[in-house]
């Protein structure tokens, strides 16, 4: 059993509620992934790995699968709180070398200057 991904896509959600696991859960079913059980790994994009859409990415997946995963995620309870939280990536232009993928998570960011940031 290899752990080396060979496809990857990027998702993203939103969860507003009171309690803090709830907001968090919200997040997920926005960004589809809520039927994973998410492993977060550091931020190395593997040689020969694929960037597949979301669509497709989704339809690998089964319920209550591990799936690893690299995750940016803020929260707050304070009101009116601007916070951000973006995953960049940097794919080298030779497939056969790895890249990089970075969690960037602040206060007072728009989603453009997170974005960039990452």
């Amino acid at each position: 059993m290899s752990f080396v991904p060979s496809k990857v896509f990027f998702t993203k959600g939103v969860g507003r509620h009171k309690e803090y696991l709830s907001s968090f859960e919200l997040a997920l079913r926005e960004a589809q992934i809520e039927k994973c059980n998410l492993v977060t790994v550091s931020s190395i994009f593997p040689p020969h790995c694929e960037r597949i859409s979301v669509e497709e990415g989704l339809k690998l997946l089964s319920p209550g699968q591990i799936t690893f995963a690299v995750m940016a995620r803020n929260s707050t309870n304070e009101y009116n709180r601007l916070i951000a939280a973006s995953v960049g990536v940097a794919i080298p232009a030779d497939a056969t070398q790895y890249g990089y993928l970075s969690e960037h998570h602040p206060y007072g960011e728009s989603a453009e200057q997170s974005g960039e940031y990452a």
